[in-house]
Parts: structure tokens; C-alpha cells; sequence
């Protein structure tokens, strides 16, 4: 991404010149995008989002104060508007996880060695060896966690804020976190056996063992970073 003033940006939008609105799509539309995409999981409704978002910037512009980077505020608009779509979709039974979670030995050991256990997605997808299989690793979670995972992760809300979007409470939102994390990570384990790089956090292995990690139950959430 070019490097722009937004102050000036945002008061070129302002006189409704098009050449800045040429710019805006074309510094932040990729981004934004990938945003949309990454929550809905379906081009068509993240295309729209993000038309949607362009278009509810554009009239708000006039009181917009200016108290947060222009980027910040249109990348939250198009989270908004993608939740919202999530919200409006006809609910369908929500996908199971535990196929996607570690596997156990009979005395209760982990078949599989993982270097880090909470491995963020921000942090994986800075190694670009392994951000397109990140990326594909994310798109496979169920809807519940991934858009946990995207919200946290990704998208930097605290627990408060992912909470508050989703209608969920915290403690559920640490839980789905964990979770997810544990998955993306499996995923990837299982996605790169056989390859000569590994992502980063992610220690390939078949028959090693780690004592168990259980899954936090609804009134523990020690896992998870608030």
C-alpha cells in the first residue's frame, strides 16, 4: 500500500473530488476486501459490503471528526457491515470444530507437537512463506470460531469489544478463541507434513507427546488473553 496523507485524503473527499475517491478505493479497497471476505467467507456478500461501506462513508463524511486515521474508520465500517450481514443470514446448525482439534493417545497425550499453543493469526500471517495456507486454514473454521479468531486476531478487538458484536459474552468469546486458535493450528500442522518450511509457531512432528491441554470449560478462560 502507497503511503498517503490521509489529512489531506479526507479533505480532498470532502470537496467531492473524484480523483480522490479513485484514490481510496484504490489504496484501501484490496485490504478491505480481504476483510470482508475473511469474516463472510463469500466474495459476492463481501463485494457488497464493501460497496456498502464506500457509500456510508461518503455520507458520513461531513461529521466525520477526524479522531481516528481515515483507514481505521472505514476498516471498522466494512467489520460492521459484515457482521451485520452474519446477523441477517438464515441461521444453520453451526459446524463442529472437533475434527479440526489436537487427536490423543490413550493415556492422554497429545499425538501431535505444537511449539505454541496460541499462535495468533496476525502473527502467522507475517511470515509470507505460510500466509496463503494460513489464510485457506482460516477459511475452513466454522463460522462461530472463525469470526471469533478474525475479530481477535486479526481485527485486534479486545474480548469486551468481539463480545459486544457478536452478542456473546466474554468468557464465550475466550473459549471460541482458544479453541480456534488450537484448530488453525492443527490445520496448518496437518496441511504442511511433508513440506521442508513449517509456520512459524508450528513444530512439525508425528509421534511426539505433550501433556494435555484441556479445553476451558464456560467458568475458566486462563487459555486466552483478555
Amino acid at each position: 500500500m502507497d503511503t498517503i496523507n490521509e489529512a489531506t485524503l479526507l479533505e480532498r473527499l470532502r470537496t467531492g473530488e473524484d480523483a480522490a475517491f479513485e484514490l481510496l478505493i484504490r489504496t484501501y479497497g484490496g485490504r478491505l476486501l480481504t476483510v470482508a471476505r475473511g469474516i463472510l467467507r463469500n466474495d459476492e456478500d463481501a463485494r457488497d459490503i464493501v460497496q456498502g461501506a464506500y457509500v456510508s462513508a461518503f455520507r458520513a463524511l461531513p461529521t466525520f471528526k477526524g479522531t481516528c486515521q481515515l483507514s481505521t474508520w472505514l476498516h471498522r465500517i466494512v467489520v460492521n457491515g459484515a457482521l451485520m450481514k452474519l446477523r441477517t443470514r438464515r441461521r444453520k446448525p453451526e459446524e463442529s470444530i472437533e475434527a479440526m482439534l489436537p487427536t490423543f493417545l490413550e493415556d492422554g497425550h497429545h499425538t501431535e507437537s505444537f511449539s505454541d499453543w496460541a499462535a495468533q493469526a496476525d502473527r502467522l500471517l507475517e511470515d509470507k512463506r505460510s500466509r496463503q495456507a494460513v489464510r485457506d486454514a482460516i477459511a475452513t473454521l466454522p463460522e462461530g470460531h472463525r469470526t471469533v479468531l478474525m475479530l481477535r486476531d486479526i481485527e485486534e478487538m479486545s474480548t469486551e469489544e468481539a463480545a459486544l458484536q457478536l452478542g456473546i459474552t466474554p468468557n464465550a468469546v475466550k473459549i471460541r478463541l482458544h479453541r480456534a486458535r488450537q484448530a488453525l493450528s492443527t490445520i496448518l500442522r496437518r496441511s504442511m507434513e511433508g513440506n521442508t518450511v513449517a509456520a512459524p509457531g508450528i513444530q512439525r512432528t508425528t509421534c511426539r507427546t505433550h501433556p494435555v491441554v484441556p479445553t476451558p470449560s464456560p467458568s475458566t478462560s486462563r487459555y486466552s488473553p483478555a
